[in-house]
């Protein structure tokens, strides 16, 4: 599990570290996702607080509850967060981007061109 930051609220720390869980494979389908207990447990904090970072996944539809066995991975919870953070993706980067090439007088294809490169360098540094 990963370290929690303070400028964030907990609970919604913990949606999006079972949300990361998800998209990258670790939490399939159908599959447990941990309790609110081992949440508190590993983090030292309220059990209501990890509690309330589950409820607003099952709100989502990630997740649901099997009364008195725990919290699930909800079929098709891992394509709805992928076509989510994509909307996310060109509203914070994509769009604004855009609109700066434009600015610049950069093409459409320029732009690509970049993306392409930028592409590469981080492929080439990160060993992917």
């Amino acid at each position: 599990m990963q370290v929690l930051e303070d400028s964030t609220p907990i609970f919604q720390q913990i949606a999006s570290l079972i949300e990361n869980d998800i998209v990258e494979g670790m939490l399939a389908e159908e599959t447990q996702a941990p309790s609110s207990n081992e949440f508190a447990s590993f983090y030292r904090i309220n059990p209501a607080t990890a509690a309330k970072g589950l409820n607003l996944l099952v709100d989502d539809g990630i997740l649901y509850k099997r009364r008195g066995i725990g919290m699930f991975v909800a079929p098709g919870a891992r394509e709805r967060l992928l076509a989510r953070r994509r909307e996310e993706f060109i509203l914070r980067y994509v769009t604004p981007a855009a609109i700066e090439a434009r600015k610049l007088g950069i093409g459409t294809e320029q732009l690509t061109a970049m993306f392409k490169a930028s592409g590469s360098t981080t492929e080439s540094t990160t060993g992917a």
